[in-house]
């Protein structure tokens, strides 16, 4: 019995650290991320999304602060991992 209770309270665990480690984005994030991965610049998206270019600036920084990334490569190799993005991302 006792064993029984030991793996179920580790199984919880698990489930719960693989919670945790999805990082959880905004709509907009997940927006700006997607036309990051497509190549566009900040002028671009915000142009785009008819927003400022420094709020494009705030959302690239708090994504790639979210997913514990220094520059864009690390950022689309992570939003991959994390299913930000769908495996099939900009393929023809």
């Amino acid at each position: 019995m006792a064993r029984n209770k030991r793996a179920a309270v580790l199984s919880v665990q698990r489930v719960e650290h693989r919670a945790k480690s999805s990082p959880q984005i905004t709509p907009r994030q997940r927006e700006i991320l997607r036309l990051v991965a497509l190549g566009h610049t900040n002028r671009e998206i915000a142009a785009s999304l008819d927003i400022s270019v420094r709020t494009v600036e705030v959302h690239r920084f708090n994504l790639m602060r979210r997913l514990n990334v220094r520059n864009v490569a690390q950022l689309l190799r992570q939003s991959l991992q994390h299913n930000l993005l769908p495996r099939n991302f900009g393929s023809k």
